[in-house]
Parts: C-alpha cells; structure tokens; sequence
C-alpha cells in the first residue's frame, strides 16, 4: 500500500511539472529585479533555476556551519549512553557510589534523562543517603511526573510507607496510571487495609499481564481473605462475598475469613452456614476445628452437625475438638473429656491440651488441669506430653479406634 502511494505521488508530481515545463515554454515570460539603480532582466525559468541554486547554496552553507555543532550533540549523546549503560551495569553489580555518579552525568542529556535519575535515585536509597534519592526524583518532576511518581512508589513500598506510595501515584498530573503504576497501587492499598480496593483493581492487572496467572491468584485469595475480614459492616461483608468467584468460596482461608468476620458481627447464621456448606463440599481440618471455636450459639444445631460429620471423619482431630468445646459449652465436662482424649489419640495438638485443662479447672481437678496445660506448652514446642492419670487400657484402646474412612470408590482413604 505505501508503495503504491508513493508512486502515485511521483507521477502526479511528474505531471505537474511537465505541465509548468510547457507553459514556462510557451511564454517565458520576463523577471525584472531593480537594486541600487540597476535593473537586472532574465525569463522566468532562468530565475527560478537562480532561485532554486541560491536556496542549496545556502543549504550547503548551513550544514557546514552547523556540522561542529552536530558532531558535538552526537558526541554528547554517544557520552550520555556510555554513562548511562556504565551505571546500569554498576547498579546491577552492587556498586551504588559509581553507579550513582554514571547516572548523574547521564542524567544530563535529556533523552535518557528519565531513566537515568530512576537509576540514580535507587542507587541513592540502596547506600541509605534518602535526601540524595529525592534530589534525583525530584528532577523528573516537570518533565516526567509519571517516571517519578513509579519511582517514589516502589521505594517508599520497599521501605513500608505505602501511605506515601499511594499520594505518589494519586496525584492528578500522573493520571491515567500506567499498568506498573496499577500493580503498584494494589500493593499500596492492601498495605494501608484495603484490601477490597485492592481487588478491585485485579481485572485491569490481568487485561495488563502485569503478573504471571499464578501470582494473579495468590492475590486475589490473599486479598480477597483480607477484604473479608476489614468488612466494615454485615452489608458490606455481603457484598464481598457475593462477588467473589465460586471457587474462591469454597477455600478454607476464604471461608474462615467469612466465617470469622460474621461472627464478630454477630451474623451467627452466616458465620455457621458458610462453614456447614464448605465441610459438606470439601472436608478441611481447619474448617472443622473453626466450627467449634467460632464465637457463636447455635450449640445445638452445631453439635448435631459435628456429630453427623463424625460419622464420615471418626479420625479427625479438628472435629473431635470442635465437639469438646459445644459439649463443654453446653456443660456437658464427661462427653467434652471423651472427645478431647480421643482427638489427642488422633494427633490433635496443643489446643486439645488447653482445652483439657480449660474444663479440668472447671471442674475443679486442679493436678490434671496444671498438667494439662504444662502438656499444651510441650506440644507447642514440638515436647513430648506427659501422660495422664487415670486413663485405663481400655479407654486408651478406644482412644485410638477408628471407623475406617473410604473414598467413593470404596478404597481405604489415606489420612493426612
């Protein structure tokens, strides 16, 4: 297409100048120029070839007049480079004063003027000298306010002032933000506690390539979980919830989040139902030892569903302790024992010890509450526990006894 243009351009030029060439034939024509009393005659073709020699003689004139000067600027930006690719190098080799002063004289040419002070200002802040770094910054204010307002973000999240890092980037000369300038955002926002601003931003990241999907993911679960527990409010922990994807609610993180947050809001019935509805999707340990720790009512409800799980999960330590504390909860101290004892059996940690000295002292045996705890305080060391008394072979036996768990295949299940 440029080809064609470009000859089309040439014969419609041909042909004009033909067209001149002829009429200039026909009629010459007479050019008088008078200067200093003496009137100088000629055709019009002979004037315009004077004209047209005249302008190239000058032309010539002129570029050997300027050549100096334009060896000098190409001197000063082969100069520029070389500063400016030295100093890079001795950023990236750790040599923070050398690259300083390479990237400070590059700094000078405006053509990479930019990314010369950027690299000037890191290799300031990685010797610890801040006024330096601002001084280098500084200088990219009028021209390229964009260029500085990244450069300030990214240190002042590398130093944990993300409230700094979000003035930077939401003045209004550096609008809109580039696609570094939206990831870097996100990573201020979620600092600051928002997190749910944070995920807003996800779909302009991904339609950037601003991170790998893997990465991509990770975010969106660590903030999606961190929006969830800021919710001001029930309504606004709603709304969180319901524009999450629906694999992201059936996570354990995700849900305890939800799960948390709504209890402390006193929404007993969504803090109990998004845990009974993820247990029933996919068993997780951690779900199941959150149900009985959640600060809520529901004893009921809640024992009975325990009990209907611990038929499918008989060796689960996380359940067998979430039925201890509803049991004991409903002051029923022998049956919370039962559980606690037999979820150690199963590898239950420390927080079944505490448990145990918990309703010990309720009850009043004040020797196996002590050594309760102190066992709490061994197995969150990674301690041997010392063994109480009283427990015969018998109980011991049934401790450790299983239902046998299968997978849909009716194959034995391996447990975790």
């Amino acid at each position: 297409m440029n080809l064609f243009r470009n000859l089309l351009f040439w014969i419609v030029l041909a042909l004009v100048g033909a067209l001149v060439a002829q009429l200039l034939v026909q009629d010459p024509g007479h050019v008088v120029v008078t200067y200093g009393g003496i009137d100088y005659v000629t055709n019009l073709p002979k004037a315009l070839l004077i004209l047209i020699g005249g302008l190239l003689a000058l032309w010539l004139v002129w570029k050997v007049i300027s050549l100096p000067f334009v060896a000098m600027r190409r001197h000063r930006k082969k100069q520029a480079r070389a500063r400016l690719i030295d100093g890079l190098e001795a950023l990236h080799q750790g040599h923070w004063a050398r690259a300083e002063k390479s990237l400070g004289q590059a700094a000078r040419s405006r053509d990479v003027a930019a990314i010369a002070e950027v690299a000037a200002a890191r290799s300031a802040s990685a010797r610890g000298d801040a006024a330096a770094a601002s001084r280098h910054l500084d200088a990219l204010a009028v021209d390229y306010p964009v260029a500085r307002a990244l450069a300030v973000a990214d240190l002042a999240l590398a130093e944990d002032r993300a409230g700094d890092a979000l003035a930077a980037l939401d003045a209004a000369n550096v609008q809109p933000l580039p696609p570094r300038g939206l990831a870097l955002r996100a990573q201020a926002l979620a600092a600051l506690g928002r997190a749910g601003e944070a995920y807003g931003l996800l779909g302009a990241l991904r339609q950037h390539n601003v991170w790998p999907a893997e990465r991509l993911a990770e975010l969106e679960a660590a903030w999606a979980e961190a929006a969830l527990r800021e919710a001001a409010d029930a309504n606004v922990l709603a709304d969180h919830w319901e524009t999450l994807p629906k694999p992201l609610k059936s996570e354990p993180a995700t849900v305890a989040a939800y799960a948390e947050r709504a209890a402390a809001l006193r929404w007993e019935e969504a803090a109990a139902k998004s845990l009974e509805q993820a247990l029933d999707t996919r068993w997780d340990e951690s779900l199941a030892a959150l149900y009985g720790r959640l600060p809520i009512g529901r004893l009921e409800a809640r024992r009975g569903n325990a009990e209907r799980w611990l038929q499918a999960h008989s060796g689960s330590p996380g359940l067998l302790v979430s039925l201890a504390r509803i049991s004991r909860a409903q002051g029923q101290w022998p049956q919370a024992e039962g559980y606690l004892h037999r979820a150690l059996a199963q590898g239950a940690n420390s927080e079944a010890w505490e448990e145990l000295g918990h309703g010990y002292a309720q009850a009043g045996d004040e020797n196996r509450a002590r050594l309760s705890y102190v066992n709490a305080l061994r197995a969150a060391r990674g301690e041997a526990a010392t063994e109480l008394p009283g427990r015969d072979l018998r109980q011991k036996i049934f401790d450790e006894a299983v239902i046998e768990e299968r997978d849909e295949h009716g194959m034995p299940r391996l447990r975790g």
